[in-house]
């Protein structure tokens, strides 16, 4: 069964049952075997949550009064109304299968009305091609493409092996999400997803997008995935027939939310559109030939990130709502955007190395079928387009241009990596984010920011993330004494050290679902329809320790190259980072184009240096 409504049309109230479970086969680590023996999401006892939030307030608050209110507010919340809204939450969760599921997806995105592009979506850059391939789009596309349909094959089937660490299975609920389906925009305020998976209608079809224009590749013809030869021959043909600027709809998926929903009520009341947006939200993924040629790792990183080069947009060309948009450039580089909703980026990562790696590998199955002369060409999907659609097209283009200018960008690759710090005895993610609070202290002139770090909780069912609260008194204690020209450098290693264990702690603590801000979300959405607010959620210093000015998350692929996503709040700094290569961090900073992304940058570069001399020399002297 399937959800194949094409808005406008209420949300359905189950939309996410609709996505199928891939069949468990008879191995105990096929996709889905280890689902039912996950534990539930728990819910944290409340004196330790508020125990922790009070910890974390201290080296965010501006003077002693505005910590002591915040503080009396926490106790008084923990001995009055606390304990029976901890109550209620326990009573929500019993019987769910994760009781913070749909106030996540709502709250955290799918209730979401600004544009996802920038805000939302993020991206990943892949290596360059194996050097015996053909230099060309086409081959480049059509490798990925059919590699990428091994992994879709891999999941239907549940031979796709369960993920985890040597502790613990992880949940594989959202690969459920990643093919054969789309977002679509509601017009009551809330998107949701549909599913066309084990339906006729996903016959493994990809859409192909190029200048604009929309195409439809069975890409699985006679049962087979076509080769790489016959995939490379329908994309030449597309190539061909794609060099004049079509409308480009796909611009509409960029725009905000509610534009957006109104406009897709437009579209679809053509049925030749319907049929049009039904063949996409059906595609197992989006496939974008786009025009450019990104030259550096920035421009590679820019053009993944939000599709511009100068006056090209290449969001005509891209389908963001689409769990994943495979993207090909002209000189060959390649990556993808991901669609945040139904899935974090972790299995993404997992899907996009699968793929490098199966075509790194010199015996990767190009297929010798030979070509079919049978075969059906691409068909185009050309979009009916009026006036109302056209004057559409133009808004959302200038708001995304809009929204492109005003967004600002650096990476900064350090002078060492994994290898050295190991040699040192610390983790290199402590490492890693103990840099950007002496960085951002330094550009700042002392201050300290609430800093959120994605903790996965895929150790339950149905988890996703939970916020490490990264800024902390031990950290903050360490940066000043870096600031401080009298520490000595005993000092400072023996208060990085400190803070080190504080973070590494906080983070275990949130991969168990033991952090604050998902409790305390909670708290607040089982308050009862008029009643008051409690006072500890309108504590100006509460508000601050949750509004993160540094919103940070890492992932690792040795086959990555750019890697990001956007800022969370008008000042902020989204900070992308790998700490995987063992000769370099990689830092990519992402901001409004009037915060001092360049000075922040240049600040994590130098704190970077003055972190691995203070180490260094405790080596040498060793």
């Amino acid at each position: 069964m399937s959800n194949v409504v094409l808005p406008p049309a209420p949300r359905p109230s189950a939309w996410k049952t609709f996505a199928p479970t891939p069949p468990i086969t008879t191995s105990s680590t096929s996709t889905f075997s280890r689902q039912t023996s996950l534990p539930r999401l728990p819910v944290p006892a409340l004196p330790k949550t508020l125990e922790k939030l009070k910890a974390s307030l201290v080296p965010l608050a501006r003077d002693a009064t505005e910590l002591a209110a915040a503080h009396i507010k926490v106790d008084a919340f923990g001995n009055g109304i606390g304990p029976e809204l901890h109550k209620r939450l326990e009573t929500h969760a019993e019987g769910k299968e994760h009781w913070l599921e749909e106030w996540w997806d709502d709250g955290g995105y799918l209730g979401y009305r600004d544009s996802v592009v920038v805000n939302v979506s993020y991206y990943y850059g892949f290596e360059d091609a194996p050097a015996n391939f053909p230099k060309t789009t086409a081959h480049r596309a059509a490798s990925l493409t059919r590699a990428a349909l091994f992994f879709r094959e891999e999941l239907q089937s549940g031979r796709y092996p369960v993920e985890g660490t040597k502790d613990a299975p992880f949940c594989m609920d959202t690969f459920r999400w990643m093919f054969d389906c789309a977002r679509v925009p509601g017009t009551e305020g809330l998107d949701w997803s549909v599913s066309y998976a084990n339906t006729d209608a996903a016959a493994g079809h990809v859409i192909v997008v190029r200048n604009g224009r929309f195409w439809r590749l069975d890409a699985i013809q006679d049962g087979r995935i076509l080769s790489t030869a016959e995939l490379e021959k329908q994309l030449a043909h597309i190539l061909a027939n794609s060099s004049e600027p079509h409308p480009g709809v796909g611009i509409l998926t960029a725009s905000n939310r509610d534009v957006w929903a109104a406009d897709y009520t437009h579209l679809t009341a053509d049925p030749a559109n319907a049929s049009i947006l039904r063949d996409i939200h059906s595609a197992a993924f989006v496939l974008a030939l786009d025009s450019s040629a990104p030259e550096d790792m920035l421009e590679h990183s820019r053009f993944l990130w939000h599709g511009q080069n100068g006056a090209t947009l290449g969001l005509r060309d891209r389908w963001v709502d689409k769990p994943i948009n495979l993207i090909v450039f002209d000189n060959g580089k390649a990556g993808l955007m991901g669609e945040h909703s139904v899935m974090d980026g972790t299995p993404v990562v997992s899907f996009a190395d699968w793929v490098l790696a199966r075509i790194a590998e010199p015996a990767f199955d190009h297929g010798t079928a030979p070509l079919l002369a049978s075969a059906a060409t691409p068909t185009p999907l050309d979009f009916r387009v009026d006036d109302t659609t056209t004057r559409a097209i133009s808004a959302a283009s200038a708001a995304a241009r809009a929204l492109i200018d005003s967004q600002a960008m650096g990476i900064h690759k350090t002078a060492y990596g994994k290898r050295a710090i190991k040699t040192f005895g610390v983790s290199p993610d402590s490492w890693a984010q103990l840099i950007v609070q002496l960085a951002y202290a330094r550009l700042t002139g002392g201050a300290t920011a609430a800093t959120y770090e994605a903790a996965t909780t895929r150790r339950f069912l149905k988890g996703r993330t939970e916020a490490i609260r990264v800024a902390t008194s031990a950290s903050a204690a360490w940066v000043r004494a870096m600031l401080d020209a009298a520490a000595t450098p005993e000092e400072r290693r023996a208060l990085f050290r400190e803070a080190v264990k504080v973070h590494v702690e906080s983070a275990k603590a949130a991969g168990r679902g033991e952090g604050v801000d998902r409790h305390l979300l909670g708290l607040k959405k089982v308050l009862k329809e008029g009643e008051e607010m409690p006072a500890v959620f309108e504590d100006p210093l509460v508000k601050r320790s949750s509004y993160w000015v540094l919103s940070t998350s890492a992932v690792f692929s040795k086959r990555f190259g750019p890697y990001g996503w956007g800022e969370v709040v008008p000042e902020g700094y989204g900070v992308a980072y790998m700490t995987g290569f063992d000769d370099y961090l990689q830092y990519t900073i992402t901001s409004r184009a009037e915060t001092p992304n360049a000075e922040f940058m240049k600040e994590i570069e130098n704190a970077a240096k003055e972190l691995y001399r203070l180490f260094s020399s405790e080596h040498d002297q060793g």
